[in-house]
C-alpha cells in the first residue's frame, strides 16, 4: 500500500471530479446540495469546475452532507491540497487498543455462537471459537491469511458444498456486497463481488424467506448428519474517527432453532478467560 504525504494530491483526480462523482452517486443536484449545506449553487459549481478552491472546512461540510465515507473524505481533502482528517492506522496500533479489546470482548461474549470481525473487504481480522467449528469444513488453502469470509463461504472448496440453501444465501451475500460497493463507490469491493459471482452457480431455485418466516434469509449448514440454521446480525462502531475502525464490522451467527443451539453447546470449546 502506498502512503501519500499530507498535501499530495491523488494523481488523476481533482476535488471537483470527486465532488461531482459523490453528488451524482447520491443523486443530489447542485441545488439540493446547496440547500443541505448552505453553500451557494454558484460556489458548488465553481468548486466542481476548478474555478474555486474551498477551505478544508467547506470540503468536510460538503462530504458530510453527501455521506461520504471517511476514507473518501480523506481523498477529497488530499485532492484539495489539505491533510486527511481521519487517521488510518493498523488495527494492531497502540492507539486502537480500546477498539481491539472491545471487538475481542464482543466475539468471546457471543460464544458458543460463531462471530467474526471483518474489514470493509470482508477480510477476517478476528474470530471466536464458534467460527472454527464451521471453518473446519473448508479446504486449508482458504484458511491461509488473509482469510476472506465471503470467499470462504461461497468458494466451491469452502463452505458452499455444505450450505443447504446455497442459491438463496449466495444471492443474499452478493446483493448485500454490491449494495455496499455502490454506497462506498469502492472498486475493490466491486472486484470482490465479481470474483464471487463468477464461482460456479449452484442449482436450485432461490426461495426468498425459506425457513425464516419471511423475516430473514437463514444460513443453513450441513455438518455431518446435523443441519444447523443461523440468522446473521452485523454490528459496527457507532462513532468512529479512524478509517480502520469505521470499516470494521462484527458478524454474529445466532442459532435459529434449538437443535443448532444444542449442537454449538456440545461442539464448541469456549475461549479460555484472559487471566489479566
Amino acid at each position: 500500500m502506498t502512503t501519500q504525504t499530507e498535501t499530495t494530491r491523488p494523481s488523476g483526480e481533482t476535488l471537483g471530479d470527486l465532488l461531482r462523482l459523490w453528488r451524482t452517486r447520491r443523486r443530489y443536484s447542485q441545488l439540493a446540495l446547496s440547500s443541505e449545506t448552505g453553500i451557494s449553487t454558484r460556489h458548488i459549481s465553481f468548486v466542481e469546475t476548478g474555478r474555486a478552491r474551498p477551505s478544508s472546512e467547506m470540503i468536510l461540510r460538503l462530504a458530510s452532507a453527501l455521506d461520504v465515507p471517511p476514507r473518501d473524505q480523506n481523498r477529497m481533502l488530499l485532492s484539495g491540497g489539505f491533510a486527511p482528517a481521519f487517521p488510518e492506522r493498523p488495527l494492531a496500533h497502540e492507539d486502537l487498543e480500546a477498539a481491539r479489546t472491545a471487538v475481542r470482548e464482543v466475539l468471546v461474549a457471543h460464544e458458543p455462537y460463531p462471530a467474526l470481525a471483518v474489514d470493509r473487504l470482508w477480510n477476517v481480522v478476528d474470530a471466536n471459537a464458534g467460527v472454527a467449528a464451521l471453518t473446519a469444513l473448508a479446504s486449508p488453502t482458504l484458511l491461509e491469511p488473509p482469510v476472506n469470509a465471503l470467499r470462504l463461504t461461497l468458494h466451491p472448496d469452502g463452505l458452499a458444498p455444505y450450505l443447504v440453501n446455497l442459491p438463496q444465501w449466495r444471492e443474499s451475500v452478493l446483493s448485500s456486497l454490491r449494495r455496499g460497493a455502490e454506497a462506498r463507490g469502492d472498486a475493490e469491493m466491486f472486484a470482490l463481488h465479481d470474483e464471487l459471482a463468477a464461482y460456479e452457480r449452484p442449482g436450485g431455485p432461490v426461495e426468498r424467506g425459506a425457513d425464516g418466516g419471511h423475516v430473514f434469509v437463514p444460513m443453513v449448514v450441513r455438518v455431518g448428519d446435523d443441519v444447523l440454521t443461523f440468522l446473521s446480525i452485523i454490528s459496527t462502531f457507532g462513532t468512529p474517527l479512524d478509517v480502520t475502525v469505521e470499516e470494521l464490522a462484527i458478524e454474529t451467527f445466532v442459532p435459529a432453532d434449538d437443535a443448532t443451539r444444542r449442537w454449538l453447546a456440545t461442539h464448541v470449546r469456549r475461549t479460555a478467560p484472559d487471566p489479566s
